[in-house]
């Protein structure tokens, strides 16, 4: 068995559109849809939630979703990358102990994907 890591990142500041992550599609915000996905998913040892927003993790925590901490703002800004945001997640779990062997980036703007999706990609990778 191997222990994957998923993390959603979920910024509060948006140039787009407004608030995205909390935009309700189907009575669930965004970043619901995520949480929900990566829970049902049965190759997921662990869901993070990456917010640098306190509503943000409110929401998530409503829906079952891991708020180990809240993201720096270095890390919440226009120009940040996804990969500095995927990086401060995985140091936060390493210096807590964990260690994981795959892990998984599920964007909150991808509503449709579902724990069957994430799994089967998560097989490939194994495979």
């Amino acid at each position: 068995m191997v222990n994957c890591l998923a993390v959603i990142p979920c910024r509060g500041g948006s140039k787009g559109v407004h608030r995205k992550n909390l935009r309700e599609i189907g009575g669930i915000p965004l970043v619901a849809h995520a949480i929900n996905a990566a829970n049902a998913s049965i190759l997921i040892t662990r869901v993070i939630v990456s917010t640098d927003d306190e509503e943000i993790a409110a929401v998530a925590k409503e829906y079952g979703g891991d708020i180990p901490f809240i993201r720096p703002a270095e890390f919440a800004t226009d120009e940040s990358k996804s990969i500095d945001v995927a990086m401060h997640a995985l140091r936060a779990c390493m210096k807590n102990g964990e260690h994981y062997d795959i892990f998984v980036l599920l964007q909150p703007t991808t509503p449709l994907r579902s724990a069957q999706d994430i799994d089967a990609t998560i097989q490939l990778l194994i495979d």
